[in-house]
């Protein structure tokens, strides 16, 4: 029996409901219920920054989380009840990367790279350079160009494509090369000493493939795209690690398998004990939550 389970899961199209399919209304209800279970530990990583995260939790009513991992792996805060309190242990983790640099310094060595437009002010930290790109863009010849550009001044980074489905436009996210969701989820793992076998994560996009892919246990939810799909198990199969990756199909408790309800089921693949803890004493009573 497992004494702790710690619950990763992206936010956008994972566990909210902000994309174009559909979502069972009981998902979230039951994802409450799951996180008020004294068993549990739920971490949101997110490419979201604190204050989005905070809008995300209100707006659509989640669970308030243990820990975050936000702006794509290059923060994380503990949470104790509404005070979020960062680790510096974190930032001084992923700083050499970067060879004391910035998000800023790094935007002048890409300028001249064509295609490339630089995301809000509200998107970018001292570890988090973001650029909106054209979905149609040949991405692979990017990724090399941009990641050979830093490389060539010493910078060691994570170039990571993935795409605003509803936006229809490409995000490209440089980081420091540890300072990706999948490292971050490694840290709070050791530093918490939750082990594989109590840990799962949950998403959707190309971002989080490298956890996806990664040998944790990892749930891709029904909505992500046929693309983010043949990606995913590509690259668990060519490593041998199908087994460590559950594709979300629906019917686990009567749901459809998107969004929260994608989550919960790959969690019970997993985990079945979990399955009890996702039942209150009814759902109409933990609606009024």
């Amino acid at each position: 029996m497992i004494d702790e389970v710690l619950l990763c899961s992206d936010l956008d199209r994972t566990i909210l409901p902000n994309g174009s399919q559909e979502e069972s209304p009981e998902a979230r209800p039951r994802l409450r219920i799951l996180a008020a279970h004294d068993r549990v530990v739920v971490a949101y990583v997110s490419g979201r920054h604190q204050k989005l995260l905070k809008e995300a939790i209100r707006e659509y009513a989640i669970p308030v989380p243990n820990y975050a991992i936000g702006d794509v792996g290059t923060t994380v805060y503990e949470i104790s009840g509404n005070k979020w309190h960062p680790w510096q242990a974190w930032a001084d983790e992923i700083a050499p990367d970067w060879q004391g640099l910035q998000g800023s310094h790094l935007n002048k060595l890409l300028k001249d790279i064509d295609h490339l437009t630089l995301q809000e002010p509200d998107k970018q930290n001292t570890f988090k350079l973001s650029y909106y790109v054209p979905i149609d863009i040949d991405r692979h010849a990017l990724l090399d160009r941009v990641g050979e550009r830093l490389n060539r001044h010493g910078v060691h980074a994570s170039v990571i494509w993935s795409v605003d489905e509803l936006k229809g436009i490409g995000l490209l996210d440089v980081l420091p090369e540890h300072a990706t969701k999948l490292h971050a989820i490694q840290f709070l793992m050791q530093r918490k000493g939750f082990a594989p076998d109590e840990t799962v994560f949950a998403g959707d996009s190309g971002n989080d493939l490298p956890v996806l892919t990664s040998g944790l246990q990892a749930v891709l939810v029904k909505n992500a795209s046929d693309e983010v799909q043949r990606e995913a198990l590509a690259r668990v199969e060519e490593t041998g690690q199908r087994t460590q990756l559950y594709l979300a199909e629906g019917g686990f408790l009567g749901m459809n398998g998107n969004y929260a309800a994608g989550v919960l089921e790959g969690l019970a693949h997993f985990l079945p004990e979990t399955v009890e803890w996702m039942h209150g004493d009814s759902l109409l009573a933990e609606r009024r939550f």
